[in-house]
């Protein structure tokens, strides 16, 4: 069995605020090919391990999702810091978080209790430190946000444990944003006859 924690961005801090933003469509595929280059390399069971912020961790799930369909090995799991999380969001985003955690194979709370302190922040991140066997982040140490908190932690972790930890970067999101959008244009010259 292999564990993978898949996190990075929130989308807000990415300028993303709509589903059908091209940055989700380049990001969805750069996480697509580092999953399939895993689920490629063995049969064993194969669980993908994200949380529930809307963003990089909803849209490696939405990309779980979508492969399941080939890998029959996969499965997915959200978990969440505390109950009753994303309640303050709009009802859009409730939903939405309510579809996909109904979708996943297991889904649960590291915490009892409604959100009361960072503590439970803390011991979420621990946990999926510990419940995984490498992390896979969205994130640009040159541009830091909230995923800098578990980009720190997993290297701190992987100094004393065997740990990897993949960090996908501006540089390599903007490479592949280069490429989606030069494949965008051969298909609209081909679909217009030249």
């Amino acid at each position: 069995m292999h564990r993978i924690w898949v996190s990075g961005y929130r989308s807000y801090e990415l300028n993303v605020f709509k589903d059908d933003d091209p940055k989700v469509t380049v990001i969805k595929s750069v996480l697509q090919q580092e999953l399939r280059q895993r689920l490629d390399a063995s049969d064993d069971e194969f669980w993908l391990i994200s949380g529930p912020q809307l963003g990089a961790e909803q849209w490696a799930l939405e990309c779980g999702l979508a492969l399941k369909k080939d890998y029959h090995q996969l499965k997915l799991s959200m978990m969440l810091p505390f109950t009753e999380f994303g309640q303050q969001w709009n009802e859009a985003n409730q939903v939405k978080l309510a579809l996909l955690r109904e979708q996943v194979d297991f889904a649960a709370s590291t915490s009892d209790h409604p959100y009361q302190s960072p503590q439970q922040l803390r011991n979420y991140q621990r946990f999926m430190l510990t419940h995984t066997d490498e992390c896979l982040l969205i994130y640009d140490p040159d541009h830091p946000g909230k995923p800098k908190y578990d980009y720190r932690a997993a290297k701190k972790y992987g100094e004393q444990n065997d740990y990897p930890l993949r960090v996908i970067d501006f540089d390599e999101l903007q490479e592949a944003a280069t490429e989606w959008e030069e494949r965008e244009r051969e298909k609209k010259m081909s679909e217009q006859g030249y």
